[in-house]
């Protein structure tokens, strides 16, 4: 079988969808890509073959925010939302879409296999079914779907509990439809009917969710909201890191067990400030005895980041994180959806402190499911970071509510799931009208509020 897997070039929404790729060269399909020209070593070297996207919607990796330069130093914030929706998403759709079609004629797929914020691939989602390839799309980001307490998603609002709560959330909710939703469904729809596609109605990644034949979700039941969803939605857990990509660190005998390890990282995309969080973390935990901190600078140079390294941290640029994650004993991020998910699949209770692009929303999930303390916020003091360390360090019920998500993951037959789901939507079985709930002891909790 032939897949084609257009993503956004981010490496964040790349990452799993490689380790996909892996599964599915696997099994013996011939695989493509359609992301940014930057990818393409990583992408040949996996055995898929490499279609660029077109210059306007090529972007450096590194820099997303050179898209919208403002959003560098923007206050995160329904304007930060807006802009991000519209300039780095809703205006890559014509030549997202172009350079989908594009590489349909050279490489005819059988199924395309995209990540769920790749919006080029929405004008051929809005055709009947009969009239386009089969579509499954991959949650790299928190499930983008219609809450049953009526809050909009990516403010990083918990489950409302009280009648008080869910009226302060419809407020909130009408709010971001003006401010956010409607602006950003008009451009959308204006450049959707540029290209003689429908109309869409509804926010534009619920959308995306609403059309998919399915969705695989990079998840655990556990890890989302309690809502009522479509029976196209799969949690699939989270695909295996790919090993060997990054040599073991000079220093990797000193994570022998002897002191607690302490991973620090700001991911790949939120990393142009390290004075937001890996500073502050070393040197909150610079005077702990029983503490080990490795942070990550997510590839950039290990100069950038500021201030003194303490004795008792050790820095890298790239670290392999199938060696390194069964050693960590907390992980302080500022909320990457991806690196999260791996973290619990790992058993590792967490600290977040981060407030841009899905980050709030992730991090919020980290809070309300118990594996971790959420600071909310961008600019977490080393004050707060080392009482939130010591705090999850010491206290048994963060580890003991890690390890429980960790089984639930491991229940999950990752590699079987994904092939079953896409050979069942190749074959036209996949897609049901109509919608289950997400739903365990957590979520029933929680819901019965």
């Amino acid at each position: 079988m032939k897949i084609l897997i257009p993503s956004t070039p981010a490496t964040g929404h790349l990452n799993p969808l490689l380790a996909i790729a892996r599964i599915l060269i696997g099994d013996g399909h011939e695989v493509a890509f359609l992301t940014g020209s930057a990818f393409r070593e990583r992408i040949e070297s996996s055995g898929a073959a490499f279609f660029a996207l077109p210059p306007s919607a090529d972007f450096d990796p590194g820099d997303i925010s050179s898209v919208v330069p403002g959003l560098k130093n923007a206050t995160p914030g329904l304007g930060w939302i807006r802009a991000a929706f519209e300039h780095v998403f809703v205006d890559a759709i014509p030549a997202q879409h172009h350079g989908l079609q594009q590489s349909l004629r050279s490489f005819p797929a059988d199924v395309i296999v995209g990540n769920d914020m790749f919006l080029g691939a929405l004008p051929m989602l809005l055709q009947l079914r009969r009239q386009r390839k089969p579509i499954v799309l991959c949650g790299t980001s928190v499930l983008h779907w219609p809450r049953e307490d009526g809050a909009p998603n990516f403010l990083g609002l918990p489950p409302a509990t009280t009648a008080e709560q869910r009226a302060k959330y419809g407020v909130i909710a009408r709010e971001f439809e003006v401010a956010v939703d409607r602006p950003v469904i008009d451009r959308a729809n204006h450049l959707l009917t540029i290209l003689g596609a429908s109309r869409i109605a509804t926010p534009l990644f619920e959308t995306i969710v609403k059309f998919a034949d399915a969705s695989l979700q990079l998840s655990i039941p556990s890890f989302e909201f309690p809502r009522e969803m479509p029976s196209s939605v799969h949690f699939v857990g989270t695909p295996p890191i790919i090993p060997g990509q990054v040599p073991l660190p000079p220093w990797a005998d000193e994570l022998d067990g002897s002191r607690k390890v302490v991973l620090v990282t700001q991911g790949t995309v939120a990393n142009h400030n390290f004075g937001l969080l890996v500073a502050p973390t070393l040197a909150a935990l610079a005077n702990e005895p029983d503490v080990l901190v490795v942070a990550t600078a997510g590839g950039r140079p290990i100069e950038a980041i500021p201030g003194r390294i303490p004795s008792n941290a050790r820095v890298a640029s790239f670290l392999p994180f199938e060696w390194l994650l069964p050693r960590v004993n907390v992980l302080l991020t500022n909320g990457g959806y991806g690196t999260v998910n791996e973290a619990m699949s790992f058993g590792i209770p967490l600290v977040t402190a981060g407030l841009t692009e899905d980050k709030a929303d992730v991090n919020a999930r980290v809070a309300w499911s118990g594996v971790g303390i959420d600071l909310a916020t961008n600019e977490p003091t080393p004050e707060a970071l080392r009482k939130a360390v010591r705090t999850v360090l010491d206290r048994p019920s963060y580890g003991l509510r890690a390890a429980e998500l960790a089984r639930e993951f491991a229940r999950i037959d990752t590699r079987s799931e994904i092939l079953r789901i896409i050979n069942q939507v190749v074959a036209g079985k996949e897609r049901k009208p109509r919608a289950r709930a997400v739903a365990d002891s957590r979520t029933r909790q929680i819901a019965s509020q």
